[in-house]
Order: structure tokens, then sequence, then C-alpha cells
């Protein structure tokens, strides 16, 4: 069987095939694996990560994903996370001796940023969250409302959008509110910060994003498999109307049994001909999922700046702060052994989702904005000389968590014979995560295991609530198919 693209989904999909007996040929356009999670290296040798990429106990097929091929040991996990504002007030998220729903209340008691109106006005639209099992009834509206909507309509205070709700829900989902399905951005609180204390805990990759997925390659090659990079596949080769093949460069054809198709829904809608969405109507409606930008910003400091692995900062165009020398526990430049001018030097990476302000940005003024803010925050990065930057701009980096975007996403089966998807992009019950495209190359893999009469299950369920919520809730639910 083929998979096309190297991607998470592909990727996942790809090793679940692999696992199940299938020989796996894998095609991949760049010269390395991850897709839009990756990272490449410089002219002077550092490691860049596109955009910085992180998971949450709460993520559990990505957890998989990562034992599957020895990854897990390349994942840093942290149960505190920090947020600073203008002012210098921190707050910072971490659990307490409370089981769930209410282990975050010595945190939230004490989180300086916010006022009591604003603290008050949260915990009752969390109250009304836990309530209803994280499915409001109000969310459920034809058409969906949006997160911002619902926001005012728990009458929460401006204060807690803007230092709360909207701090965690556009990183998460890389959408603004007044762009976010609710259903969306309530999932995100209910399953991360409500049902189980451990589904908040944030892990990190500790290398590379491209050094995570070493693992993928010899998985699927020890199994008689192959992966082929730098090869785009150029269309689809078709007989009687069934697809029969692809078209790679120099005229190669390639053909199987089965295919799964893990690349991003434009791409795949600018390769299929009109017979194959003809043939499947959910396809014929790929491009009216929209997509959402984000921009990384990479400064490179002559002396130590920032001692904390990651800060979120509040009312700033700059949201997460990541502090990659920490996180890589090695001297910038990538070396084993520095000299000691090397081993002072430090290495941020900056987040920015939903950065649709910043396309059309220079890349200089995206350096002195984000620049400015670091400094304000960090007092000790004001004297620190910055010896290099750079940015990278996503314009598609994911697609856009819109209301009503459900009924535009296929499944990961179609109409077409051995035709599969794959992509957060599909329908995963998930948002444009690294959990959802995961989720969607398992969805797949099963799909096309059912269809050959050798079923298995690959995807795990949902993290168990724990504490109160386990007693309210009873027996564990399972995932969601």
């Amino acid at each position: 069987m083929i998979v096309i693209g190297g991607g998470l989904a592909g990727l996942a999909a790809g090793v679940a095939l692999a696992d199940s007996g299938w020989r796996v040929r894998l095609f991949e356009q760049r010269p390395f694996l991850g897709g839009r999670a990756t990272s490449y290296v410089l002219p002077d040798g550092e490691h860049v990560d596109n955009c910085q990429h992180v998971t949450l106990g709460c993520c559990a097929n990505l957890e998989d994903f990562y034992r599957r091929i020895s990854a897990s040991g390349k994942i840093k996990f942290f149960d505190r996370l920090l947020f600073l504002d203008p002012q210098g007030r921190r707050g910072e998220i971490k659990a307490g001796v409370l089981p769930a729903p209410f282990h975050f209340t010595g945190a939230f008691a004490s989180f300086a940023p916010l006022t009591l109106l604003d603290k008050l006005s949260i915990a009752r639209a969390m109250l009304h969250i836990i309530q209803h099992q994280g499915q409001p009834p109000e969310l459920h509206v034809a058409g969906g409302i949006t997160m911002l909507e619902w926001l005012r309509l728990r009458r929460q205070t401006q204060g807690a959008i803007d230092r709360f709700w909207r701090v965690v829900l556009v990183s998460a989902l890389d959408e603004e509110l007044h762009r976010t399905d609710a259903r969306f951005g309530v999932d995100v609180f209910w399953k991360a910060f409500l049902l189980n204390s451990r589904g908040y805990r944030m892990g990190v990759p500790a290398v590379p994003l491209s050094h995570l997925y070493d693992g993928c390659k010899s998985e699927i090659e020890r199994r008689g498999g192959e992966v082929v990079l730098r090869a785009p596949i150029r269309g689809l080769k078709l007989e009687s109307g069934q697809l029969a093949g692809v078209r790679l460069d120099e005229s190669r054809e390639e053909s199987a049994d089965a295919y799964v198709f893990a690349i991003p829904h434009a791409a795949l809608a600018e390769l299929l001909p009109e017979s194959l969405r003809q043939a499947d109507p959910s396809l014929s409606h790929l491009d009216k999922i929209k997509t959402s930008p984000i921009t990384g910003v990479h400064f490179w400091f002559d002396h130590i700046v920032m001692d904390e692995p990651f800060l979120t900062l509040l009312d700033t165009t700059t949201q997460w702060v990541f502090n990659k020398t920490a996180l890589y526990g090695r001297p910038v430049g990538g070396f084993t052994e520095a000299s000691g001018s090397e081993k002072n030097r430090q290495y941020l990476q900056l987040v920015i989702s939903a950065s649709y302000d910043l396309l059309q940005k220079s890349r200089e003024e995206i350096i002195d904005l984000c620049l400015a803010e670091v400094r304000h925050a960090l007092p000790k990065a004001r004297d620190a000389q910055l010896l290099k930057a750079t940015v990278i701009k996503e314009a598609a980096a994911t697609f856009s968590p819109e209301p009503g975007v459900d009924r535009w996403r296929p499944a990961q089966t179609t109409k077409i014979p051995g035709l599969f998807l794959a992509g957060d992009w599909t329908q995963t019950g998930w948002p444009a995560t690294m959990e959802g495209a995961v989720r969607s190359g398992y969805l797949a893999a099963e799909a096309l295991l059912r269809t050959s009469g050798t079923p298995k299950t690959f995807l795990q369920p949902d993290l168990a609530p724990d504490g109160f919520i386990q007693m309210w809730l009873g027996n564990p639910r399972r995932a969601k198919r």
C-alpha cells in the first residue's frame, strides 16, 4: 500500500499499517519527515523548528504514537505553566492537592494578572461546563456559535476573555475567538483542565522536531517497507474511472492495492480530478475549509536572558516564549562542546498563533516588534546583544475551526475504492492539533484494515476522568469514533 505525505497523519497511518503486516511505501515531497511539525538546519548548523509544537497530557493518541516510534523519551513534561503581564505580575497554572475538577483552585486564587471579578466569571463558566459534562446545550444550535459569543453569553468579563480564555484557546486552536466554534473551545477546557488533573501537563520536545521521527522510517523499513523523500506526487492514474496509481517526477508511476492520502486539504483538492470528486461528494467541499496562520520568531542572544523553560506573555503580540537552549539541554549552535562564550548564549523561540496581522509585515518589522516585547518582559534581555534572528511564517498552518466546519470535513473512508484520507482536517472529533493528526492516521489505518477484512483498533481512549469527575461520571468514557 502507498501513503502519500510524511506529516504526522501519514506517519501514524504508515507505522500502524506496517505494524499490521502491510508493506508500506511512503512518499514525501520534502527532504524530511514531519510535515508542518518539523525542523530544518540553518547554514550555520542551528536546528530551527518551523513552529514550536507541544503536546498535553490529554493527547492519548499522540502519546501512543511517540511510544510506537520510541520517541517518548524525547519529550519533556512540565506541570507548571507560567504567565506574565506587562506590569510584571505573574500567574501560574499548576495542579494542587485537591482532586479534579478543583485541582487548580489554589493556583487560580493567586493568579495575579486576573481581578477577583475576572476569576468569579471564569469560575461560573467552568461550573457550567462541569454541570453539562463538557457539552453545554447552547453549543449545539444550528450553525454553531463562536467562542466569543459563548463567552459573552456566559457573562465573562473583558479581563477574563483577554487574559485567560483567549490566551489559552488561540494557542491551542490557532484561531481568534470570534472565528472559533465554541464546541472546540469548551472541549479544550473540559479535556485538558477539568476532566483529569493531569490533562493540562505540557510536553515539549527536547530535540529538534525532525529528530522525533527517526523511528518512523526505521519502523516502516524493518517491516519491508520504504520511505521515499523528495518524491512529490504530480498526478493520479485512472483506469475505467478508478484510481490505479500515482504519478511522480520523470514519468515514474507507482501503484498499490490501497492508498492513504495524508496531504493538506488544499493540495488534495488540486490533485483530485473532477471524476473522483463527483464519485464522492464529500471531496467537493474541501475548498470550504479555511486556514489560519502561525508565525515563529527566533532570537539568539549573547547571554542568558531567561531562566524558565517557557513563558506565556499577556496583552502582547508575542504569545509564548520557549527557552530552546534549556529545553535542548545543550549550548547554542548544536555543539556538544562549546567555548565559554558560546555556553552563555541563549536561543529563544517565540510563537504567535492566528497571526493574521503579521502576514503583511516585513521580517524587520516583526523582529522589532517582538524584540521590544521580549525586552520589556525579560529585564536581562535589555542589555543583551541580539546575535541573529529569523522569522518563519506559516500562512496556512492549520485549518480554521470556525463554526460549522465539521460539515465540510470528510471521513477517512471515501466512496472511491482503495482511497483513504488522513489529516487533522478530516473527521477526527478534534481540531487542528498533533493529536488530531495522529487520530486521523490511526482512523485511516483502521478503515483500510476493515475494508481488507482484517479489522484492528489503533485509536486510544481519551484520558480517563479522575477525582470527583470520575465519581460523578462513573466508568471512563471511551474515545468517540
